[in-house]
């Protein structure tokens, strides 16, 4: 067999994607290209390696054989670039890191710093959904994940860099607005608009109030943050969302955040990666680089809160 590392390569992107479209954006090529290099690669090993059932495309079970190999020497070659980087040092190297979505709000900040510091170094960024982001650490596909709650699996390491509070939105002219200490109760009430199944900030928010047994409405769910903050604004309900994804809605008054007995809710935000990696020369220095300086470099940034009203004595 005379394979070469492309086609491995471009056959890796397809099968993660089942998708020759997505494949060719991920890897910079035309979907023309891409196809031509899974043919040859079929024609060199003889067999299909993809086959189209009704719009989609899925891997045969030669496929499913081959994908685990390209995947071992994938991971082979990229540890091989890590004992390389070691010996160069930071000088021409690559970080490839996944941020949850909710991350997206604060960590161009932390990367503009960090690219700074480090001009040499490339940065290859992937902003998406908690799945996407367990999916790549099962698959080792990046050296380093920014996310709300890690996986509990025994298969990866986590340590908390930054709080993460999770507060209640609602727009400045709701009727609650303006209350103080509203019991949780009163949460029974009022509609909420919620994040898609499998996000974390849906998961924080049933958990929290399931453990309190309050049982709330709910009513659109709504696959982004920003299409919550939207909404809310609209006045289609109250939405839970990360403190840090709506500063600026808070200094335009845009919107609120109501003072809920027992909020916020206390999360934090974790630097993730595979048990057991080699972490390259670059990614262990941007690694300690968030642990050690991105609390502070936020609290920079980030406009004080508006201070809340006192109460008024009688």
């Amino acid at each position: 067999m005379h394979l070469t590392l492309r086609q491995l390569k471009v056959f890796e992107s397809v099968a993660r994607h089942l998708n020759f479209t997505r494949a060719a954006e991920d890897l910079f090529l035309t979907q023309p290209a891409v196809s031509m290099q899974v043919k040859l690669l079929e024609k060199q090993l003889g067999l299909a390696l993809f086959e189209q059932l009704g719009k989609r495309i899925h891997l045969t079970e030669a496929g499913g054989e081959v994908l685990g190999y390209a995947r071992a020497i994938t991971q082979q070659l990229d540890e091989l670039e890590t004992v390389l980087n070691r010996l160069k040092g930071l000088s021409g190297g690559k970080l490839r890191i996944s941020v949850a979505t909710t991350a997206n709000y604060f960590i161009p900040t932390l990367l503009g710093t960090f690219s700074r510091r480090y001009p040499d170094v490339t940065v290859s960024l992937d902003v998406t959904n908690r799945e996407i982001l367990l999916q790549q650490l099962t698959e080792n596909t990046v050296d380093l994940v920014i996310m709300g709650q890690p996986p509990t699996e025994a298969g990866v390491e986590a340590e908390s860099f930054m709080e993460n509070p999770l507060v209640i939105v609602a727009p400045p002219e709701h009727p609650l607005a303006k209350q103080k200490r509203i019991p949780l109760k009163r949460l029974q009430d009022e509609v909420f608009l919620v994040r898609e199944p499998g996000s974390g900030t849906r998961s924080a928010m049933e958990r929290f109030f399931t453990e309190r047994e309050i049982l709330l409405k709910t009513g659109m769910e709504v696959g982004s943050n920003e299409a919550i903050k939207q909404s809310v604004q609209a006045g289609l309900g109250l939405g839970l969302l990360s403190r840090a994804t709506i500063e600026q809605e808070l200094e335009l008054k845009r919107l609120v955040e109501l003072d809920v007995a027992e909020f916020p809710i206390m999360r934090h935000w974790y630097m993730v990666h595979r048990r057991g990696k080699r972490l390259s020369a670059v990614a262990e220095v941007f690694k300690d680089f968030i642990v050690k300086d991105a609390r502070a470099l936020i609290r920079a940034v980030t406009p004080p809160s508006a201070p809340r009203a006192k109460r008024r004595r009688k």
